[in-house]
């Protein structure tokens, strides 16, 4: 599966914002989807994920009750929608996907498809 991340921008604190990653191929809907970011100079962070269904999400603890993946199988897209963004939320955001079915794997490592990344950047 190829991936392309969009949708990201420059935006105020407390502002709203939604990445969207688009898919080719056929299985799409045979991949656990998620969301990464990288701020500079630091490691790349799970940010969230979503099954194949759509039905079961993950989040880290820093973007939980602010930020909702979610999945559109038939047009092959991801969104992350970002609320109340704040300036550590400052980063470059990958989608990526993974085979198996659990979104509780939040390591890089588990994913084995990875967009090229969009730059969001909140300013205070």
């Amino acid at each position: 599966v190829q991936l392309q991340a969009s949708g990201g921008g420059a935006v105020q604190a407390g502002g709203p914002l939604r990445l969207s990653c688009t898919a080719s191929g056929r299985t799409f809907s045979s991949y656990t989807m998620g969301w990464f970011r990288q701020a500079p100079g630091k490691e790349r962070e799970f940010v969230a994920a979503v099954t194949m269904s759509g039905g079961s999400t993950n989040y880290a603890r820093s973007v939980k009750g602010r930020f909702a993946i979610s999945r559109d199988n038939a047009k092959k897209m991801v969104y992350l929608q970002m609320n109340n963004l704040q300036p550590e939320d400052t980063a470059v955001y990958y989608c990526a996907a993974k085979t198996g079915t659990t979104v509780s794997s939040t390591s890089v490592y588990w994913y084995g498809y990875w967009g090229q990344g969009t730059q969001v950047t909140v300013s205070s």
